[in-house]
């Protein structure tokens, strides 16, 4: 009698524990997901001497590994994210070696009318503005996000900020989106700080956008002094989903000046392209990409780029990528945004094969 109550007395236990784990699952979902991508890649007059073959990491897109967890319970989400780049050549943090969560460490609330997010995140335009490259912000090979011509001149999009508050809401296929990052200077609510604004639309095929962001300079407050008074981008981009063929183009209006006498650098990206499904297996992927330099170096880089895929399964691809690069007036270019040419025309392949979990 007393064994036949422990059994019965432990079997309730059981069962409550497992109801309470049920109940806890039920109310929040913890999810480990990344990216693992890397190929060979050869670019020729990667140096004044030659070309380069070489281990790449992030060829179609940057190495990473993260954590997701939401709370489903009720109309109101709790949500954080930390996100970790990784170099899959050498196992290293992508970033550097203090950067654990360089892409991302944010923590905010899911409600009927959006999110509000807080922490280190990407921008309102970066998002935005991913759906309308055909490469997909492709390392190799895509300068939505910067080109490489004239060495550190980039020109880029306002990719991520630390101390930030982001909003994205979706209301019957219009898009709102707004980030502002504190500059964290004390006297100072201008220094250093950032504001991010988008506005979208879909409908059926078509999707458009319009972003406008400002990085203000921290000026004198810091050491050593920031020469930027502020860098502004404006971008635009267009879709149209045909079916097996998607078609997409994108701009960005750069301007950055200076509380000195330097001339305010300033230039117009353009690009245009498309992405096909040959197959549920075989996907092809291409792109033109034009800078404008408006100053006196007028480099004018043009990026020609190519991609064929074939899927293995829902999770691993295989990919082929080219690309052509050309700078005017002698200007040095560079397949690669991350890094500098050597010449004013470089060529470039990569094969690799990309795992996501």
């Amino acid at each position: 009698m007393k064994w036949s109550m422990r059994k019965a007395t432990l079997g309730i236990t059981c069962a409550g524990l497992a109801g309470f784990a049920a109940g806890a699952h039920a109310q929040s979902s913890v999810t480990l997901y990344g990216i693992v991508d890397a190929g060979v890649e050869y670019v020729n007059r990667a140096e004044p001497d030659g070309g380069a073959t070489r281990l790449v990491s992030g060829g179609k897109n940057t190495s990473r590994w993260g954590l997701r967890v939401e709370d489903l319970g009720g109309g109101l989400k709790a949500i954080f994210q930390l996100e970790s780049g990784i170099n899959a050549a050498n196992g290293q943090f992508d970033d550097g070696p203090d950067a654990i969560f360089e892409r991302r460490a944010t923590i905010g609330l899911k409600m009927r009318f959006g999110q509000i997010i807080l922490g280190r995140t990407f921008t309102t335009t970066f998002h935005y503005m991913l759906q309308f490259d055909p490469m997909g912000y492709a390392p190799n090979y895509s300068w939505a996000t910067s080109s490489s011509a004239t060495g550190g001149r980039k020109d880029g999009l306002f990719a991520r900020s630390a101390n930030a508050v982001r909003y994205d809401g979706m209301f019957s296929g219009v898009k709102l989106g707004a980030l502002y990052g504190f500059g964290n200077v004390p006297g100072s609510m201008k220094s250093g700080s950032k504001y991010d604004f988008g506005l979208g639309y879909e409908n059926g095929s078509f999707a458009a956008v319009v972003t406008f962001n400002r990085r203000n300079g921290a000026g004198d407050s810091v050491s050593p002094a920031d020469t930027t008074n502020y860098i502004q981008g404006i971008h635009a981009g267009l879709s149209y989903d045909f079916g097996a063929v998607k078609t997409m183009a994108g701009y960005r209006n750069y301007r950055r000046t200076f509380h000195t006498s330097a001339p305010t650098l300033r230039s117009d990206m353009y690009w245009v392209g498309g992405q096909y499904r040959v197959t549920p297996f075989v996907s092809l992927f291409a792109a033109v990409y034009h800078q404008d330099i408006k100053d006196a170096s007028d480099a004018d880089p043009t990026l020609f780029s190519l991609r064929g895929q074939y899927a293995l399964s829902k999770r691993t691809v295989l990919y082929l990528a080219g690309g052509y690069a050309m700078a005017r007036h002698d200007n040095a270019i560079s397949l690669s945004r991350d890094l500098s040419g050597a010449a004013d025309t470089q060529t470039g392949v990569t094969a690799g094969i990309q795992r996501r979990f």
